[in-house]
């Protein structure tokens, strides 16, 4: 048996350090929450996408009383920027969210397994990496590549 180690770098900075694309990014994602139907969890969860022509796309998580009908921040809003921009790959993503005290959270949130894998999924279709952005009031992550969250990924057998 052999021991493995798996690390990933990140950088961790504060808002008013990151380039004016990305608090640009950070603010329409922070702006996204507001828009959150989160009648359950009170967690109020945004996300923007840039995508390779420069738009931004934003969506919210949408929470229903049956739970796996509803959906996350960052799947609504790749699918629609999917839907909507079918040949323009998402190069960056942003996350925010609001806790149930109604502020922004203290520390960065990342997204669920599903959400990871299918930002995974984006990633391959563009066949370039999607860089992530995840914003908390004392510091934004910034990861290279959405691999970096889910190292370990499902893909096909060969």
């Amino acid at each position: 048996m052999e021991k493995r180690t798996l690390t990933i770098q990140y950088e961790a900075c504060g808002f008013d350090e990151l380039s004016e694309q990305d608090r640009e990014l950070v603010e329409a994602a922070r702006k996204a929450t507001y828009t959150s139907y989160a009648p359950y969890s009170h967690f109020c969860v945004g996300a923007a996408v840039r995508l390779s022509n420069g738009e931004i796309v934003s969506g919210s998580n949408q929470e229903n009383a049956a739970f796996g009908a509803g959906t996350c921040a960052e799947r609504c809003t790749m699918f629609y920027a999917n839907a909507k921009h079918p040949d323009e790959p998402i190069r960056t993503i942003a996350i925010a969210a609001r806790g149930t005290d109604g502020e922004f959270t203290l520390s960065p949130i990342s997204p669920c397994g599903v959400c990871r894998q299918a930002l995974i999924e984006a990633q391959k279709r563009a066949q370039q990496p999607i860089r992530v952005l995840l914003y908390g009031r004392r510091e934004t992550l910034l990861l290279d590549s959405i691999s970096c969250l889910l190292p370990f990924q499902f893909d096909e057998i060969v």
